[in-house]
């Protein structure tokens, strides 16, 4: 049976700022997301499965990235916890803002990195995440490879 590569996307909107950058992403700003998921895996050959044909369904995948991801991540402001924007982030927090608090500065190449490893997590053994695309910008994006990190 053949490896096949399913891809399902996602957008969330996200806040961030880069702590000690030399450009305006130093400000607290915002970004549009956009993420491709895609894992790999051999379809379902067992007819009498309700799922037979599918590598994974794909409302099983947008669970996992959802509760992973999505829903953690959106509508949020990203600061890496060791920022002297801490101050502003326990602010808004009391305020009742969604703050996530990370321990790596928070660019897409961070973020792809966390986010490959919370999907990988979730997904069924016998299904791998083969790569995932995050878009900041409409000419801006980050990949991650799992032939580039074995």
């Amino acid at each position: 049976m053949s490896n096949i590569r399913i891809t399902k996307q996602f957008t969330f909107e996200t806040g961030h700022a880069l702590y000690g950058y030399d450009g305006k992403c130093k400000n607290v700003h915002g970004h549009s997301y956009k993420l491709s998921v895609t894992v790999i895996g051999q379809p379902i050959t067992d007819t009498n499965n309700v799922k037979y044909g599918m590598v994974i369904d794909f409302g099983d995948l947008k669970k996992i990235v959802k509760e992973e991801v999505v829903d953690q991540f959106d509508h949020a402001t990203v600061f890496n916890k060791n920022t002297p924007h801490i101050e502003l982030a326990d602010e808004l927090q009391k305020r009742g803002h969604h703050v996530i608090l990370v321990d790596y500065q928070p660019t897409s190449e961070n973020m792809v990195v966390d986010f490959a490893s919370r999907i990988s997590n979730r997904l069924p053994h016998n299904i791998k995440l083969h790569s995932l695309r995050l878009q900041e910008t409409e000419s801006s994006f980050a990949e991650w490879f799992a032939a580039d990190n074995l």
